[in-house]
């Protein structure tokens, strides 16, 4: 029988590329991509002309277009904020900004306003605090009203689109996954031809999107909502628009927490935080490799008899299948050597992924010598664009092919899990434009009311990188790291199936709900394990 990623939703599987190009935290809704965002009465709409708005008309949330908000608590309000496309030209061209609120059910205890900033780049915040809200708002007790958004160009917020083919939009080619024995080539023509896709088609809202803008639109959002200061909780590549935020603005940030974060570095940013999943997966595979060689494990999902027996059967499995064509005669899809370590870098990204990468495993193991039919959804062309544009509009990529070449030579050495792709090169490379804006440099400029929370063993956003930003922020953080593994920590964000990580993940709830609470910080950084909370 075929094995597909059907069991995969499809925010999910509209992922794929957001985790090869940047930090990842939450899923992209799969909309049209052409669609205008829905404005409530009397919201200015997207494309006309004049300047922010001073305010947001609320109405009653309904269901995305594909369903992706269905799940919003009752009483969750929703609004289109039209913002400046050019924040140089305030009174020019706008674009839409879709935002949902859930209101404190406790006003006498009410604080202000907490702002859930989504992942990705690429992710809904829209669907996020669906998802999320109630968890949230029970945690924090009525003190805020939970706001959340769509970032321009993701979900109901204006979006842009680089129409780019069937082809470049299969999950496993938006990743530079190299072929065989490391070569780029395929690589360097497909960055080519998305490049200059997204030159000719993705017109002046692709320009637009970036780390910088979605900050101002925040600011925007912020003065829309009549609030002084804002709390926040971020989640992934959110932290890094969070850090830049209150880099800008530290006399409007009130609490905010960083849930999984990268190195804040200008001079790389997104291609720092790329390379740095190399040695993330190294971090995170152990934990598969023990769930998989658990005695308890059924036929269908035990890969080896001992832990250590995984990782070598795992690198020699897809090295075998990586002489295998994409396609059958017949043209269905097959398991190929990089549709595995796709499929198994999403699936460290929490526990609850690994049922599903185990029985592929043990499949493509059994099958010995026999093609596995597998297929992949396309990711839509529109999200592909959001992911590829922020992060290459944010800061300049080098354009040496020989240097990605090489960097990938010496990564699948160090690091074969991943194959190399995680230094490979990417449509950036190729890029058309130049950066608007040069990238922040995270400071300890500003006031001390920044909590961090870590998982040690994160496949997206390694403990090191976090460490920088950490560095970076000096005596303005405190960093919660957590003995446990996944993206993401607050509120079970990655789910723990052991009760080890339970116990170490509900320690770092507790720590981000104090402050969320009561402000008060741990004293210093300090490492939640199944014992407790240590200071280090």
């Amino acid at each position: 029988m075929a094995l597909t990623t059907s069991q995969v939703s499809t925010k999910r599987r509209t992922l794929l590329f957001a985790l090869a190009t940047a930090t990842v935290a939450t899923a992209v809704a799969a909309s049209p991509a052409t669609a205008s965002p829905a404005a409530g009465p009397g919201t200015p709409k997207a494309g006309t002309t004049g300047p922010t708005a001073s305010g947001l008309d609320w109405h009653d949330c309904q269901a995305g277009r594909d369903g992706t908000h269905d799940g919003m608590p009752d009483g969750a309000e929703c609004a289109t904020l039209a913002v400046p496309l050019d924040y140089g030209k305030p009174e020019g061209r706008t674009v839409g900004i879709a935002v949902s609120r859930i209101r404190s059910d406790k006003p006498t205890a009410r604080r202000g306003t907490l702002l859930v900033i989504p992942g990705g780049p690429g992710s809904s915040g829209v669907d996020r605090l669906a998802r999320k809200g109630e968890a949230l708002r029970k945690e924090t007790g009525g003190t805020y009203d939970l706001v959340s958004f769509d970032p321009r160009g993701v979900g109901d917020s204006t979006r842009a689109d680089c129409k780019l083919g069937a082809d470049d939009l299969e999950p496993a080619h938006l990743r530079s996954w190299p072929g065989t024995d490391g070569d780029i080539s395929d690589s360097v023509a497909r960055s080519r031809r998305i490049a200059e896709a997204c030159a000719r088609n993705g017109g002046e809202v692709m320009r637009s999107l970036t780390t910088a803008n979605e900050v101002r639109d925040m600011e925007s959002l912020r003065r829309a909502l009549g609030e002084e200061k804002l709390s926040a909780w971020a989640t992934s590549y959110g932290t890094y628009v969070g850090a830049v935020y209150a880099q800008k603005y530290p006399e409007r940030t009130d609490r905010w927490v960083l849930d999984s974060s990268g190195d804040p570095d200008p001079s790389r940013v997104a291609r720092g935080w790329l390379a740095n999943m190399s040695a993330a997966a190294d971090d995170r595979f152990p934990d598969f490799a023990r769930w998989a060689a658990a005695p308890e494990r059924d036929a269908q999902h035990r890969v080896a008899g001992r832990a250590e027996d995984v990782r070598p059967l795992f690198l020699s499995l897809a090295k075998r299948l990586d002489g295998v064509p994409e396609r059958s005669a017949d043209g269905k899809g097959q398991l190929t050597g990089n549709r595995l370590r796709m499929v198994m870098q999403q699936a460290l990204y929490s526990d609850a992924g690994f049922e599903q990468f185990a029985a592929l495993v043990v499949t493509a193991r059994d099958a010995g010598d026999k093609p596995v039919p597998y297929d992949l959804p396309s990711v839509p062309s529109a999200d592909a664009t959001v992911n590829m544009a922020v992060v290459c509009n944010d800061v300049r990529w080098p354009r040496s092919v020989p240097e990605y070449a090489r960097d990938v030579r010496a990564d699948r050495i160090r690091h074969p899990l991943t194959a190399g792709m995680p230094v490979s090169v990417t449509p950036c490379a190729f890029w058309k434009d130049r950066p608007a804006d040069k990238p922040t440099r995270i400071t300890s400029d500003g006031p001390s009311n920044v909590l961090m929370v870590q998982s040690l063993r994160d496949p997206a956003t390694p403990h090191r990188g976090a460490l920088k930003m950490r560095e970076a922020f000096g005596e303005r953080a405190r960093l919660v790291s957590v003995d446990a593994g996944g993206h993401g920590v607050y509120l079970g964000n990655a789910t723990r199936a052991g009760e080890d990580d339970k116990r170490a993940g509900a320690c770092a709830d507790r720590a981000v709900t104090t402050f969320l609470t009561t402000g008060r910080r741990p004293a210093s950084d300090t490492l939640c394990t199944t014992a407790g909370t240590e200071s280090r």
